[in-house]
């Protein structure tokens, strides 16, 4: 029997960004499935802030070379890759010089949050999508974890559900209490129609704040997992209504075995 295969898409990887519950969580939970005998690929966004030559980060010219329209605007996508050979996994990039080349993450150096975070979610999900047809690769699920992410659950069921490589996928989104104040460019959902995606399937971020963006993710995905204790009350209760298979964080000593479980159940 072939061996079902796990597509992680993170918003935060250690040893890439400091450690936090997020990056720890999308560091290690991708070795924890792979070691129980599922085929895995794992995405992050190639912020400037990450050292190339230390963390021996190299372009893969094959899977580079694409523009992806945002906003009316061509956007080179650009893949680079690195290995965390103790895990034997590799870590996929997405990179682009407009989006991810500054030195900080979300906010900059004063803790402003960046007024391109709207476009910048848009370009990481759809460059994933197009890198993962690319691979022809077929994930069984994706993982999708943290705000930057929200978008992969809408693309998935919309956007490429036709795609072959994406017709049997189901998708699990992960939740933060990694709150942003205000919301995102008011023109994101604007912005974040494609071919397959319309206006009425973007209604919940006509105010795109956090809450929001994570509601759109419930929405739309298979399964959800609160990653942290504290989740904020109106998303536990807009996830709780939905009826969809919810897991709630068991702490650090059990989560691979638990999340395991959950991907299984999810899969079918």
């Amino acid at each position: 029997m072939a061996k079902k295969r796990v597509l992680f898409i993170s918003q935060e990887i250690v040893p890439y960004l400091p450690e936090s519950e997020m990056a720890n969580i999308g560091r290690y939970l991708p070795q924890g499935i792979q070691d129980k005998g599922k085929e895995i690929r794992t995405f992050m966004p190639r912020y400037g802030c990450i050292n190339e030559r230390r963390n021996q980060l190299h372009e893969v010219i094959r899977l580079s070379g694409m523009n992806l329209i945002i906003n009316d605007t061509d956007h080179p996508l650009i893949i680079k890759v690195a290995s965390i050979q103790a895990a034997r996994m590799q870590v996929y990039f997405i990179d682009n010089d407009d989006y991810f080349q500054r030195k900080h993450v979300i906010t900059d150096s004063e803790g402003n949050f960046f007024d391109d975070n709207d476009e910048r979610a848009i370009f990481f999900a759809r460059g994933v999508f197009e890198t993962v047809r690319k691979l022809r690769w077929a994930p069984d699920l994706i993982y999708c974890q943290g705000w930057l992410t929200s978008l992969v659950p809408l693309y998935l069921k919309k956007e490429y559900q036709d795609d072959p490589v994406f017709s049997k996928a189901k998708v699990v989104f992960s939740t933060y209490n990694d709150k942003f104040e205000g919301s995102l460019n008011h023109k994101f959902a604007e912005k974040a129609i494609t071919e397959g995606v319309f206006p009425k399937d973007l209604t919940l971020v006509k105010e795109p704040t956090h809450t929001n963006i994570n509601k759109l993710a419930f929405q739309y995905s298979d399964g959800i997992i609160f990653n942290q204790p504290d989740i904020e009350d109106e998303l536990k209760r807009f996830a709780e209504a939905s009826g969809k298979p919810i897991l709630e964080y068991p702490g650090e000593e059990s989560y691979v075995d638990q999340y395991s479980d959950f991907f299984d159940k999810i899969i079918g």
